[in-house]
């Protein structure tokens, strides 16, 4: 949308508007993020990106809600809280030939 605005339609323009603000991605990635939300991103890329569409972040990115059956799903507990899963412990050494040291 931020695109459309700026008269940006194709990911060429958009990385033509990329490099004047001295951000240069490849072509893919650039294609990658003209076609699809990407996972993560940058924050410096980000920046550069927002400098070359003239727009801030919130016109770029929307926040997602935190859904509750995700903050239910795991109990809050006290640090050194001994229920739940069994902590790795330190035991005794097996019998049989010593560990060699790896060569350097």
């Amino acid at each position: 949308m931020v695109a459309a605005q700026r008269d940006i339609w194709r990911p060429t323009q958009l990385l033509k508007a990329f490099e004047q603000v001295d951000f240069h991605p490849s072509l893919s990635k650039t294609a990658a993020l003209w076609s699809s939300a990407p996972i993560t991103i940058r924050l410096d890329d980000l920046d550069k990106i927002c400098a070359a569409l003239n727009c801030t972040v919130g016109d770029l990115m929307l926040a997602e809600a935190v859904h509750d059956a995700d903050l239910d799903a795991a109990p809050a507990r006290a640090i050194g809280d001994r229920s739940g899963p069994a902590a790795p412990t330190a035991g005794a050494r097996k019998r049989g030939a010593r560990r060699v040291p790896p060569p350097n």
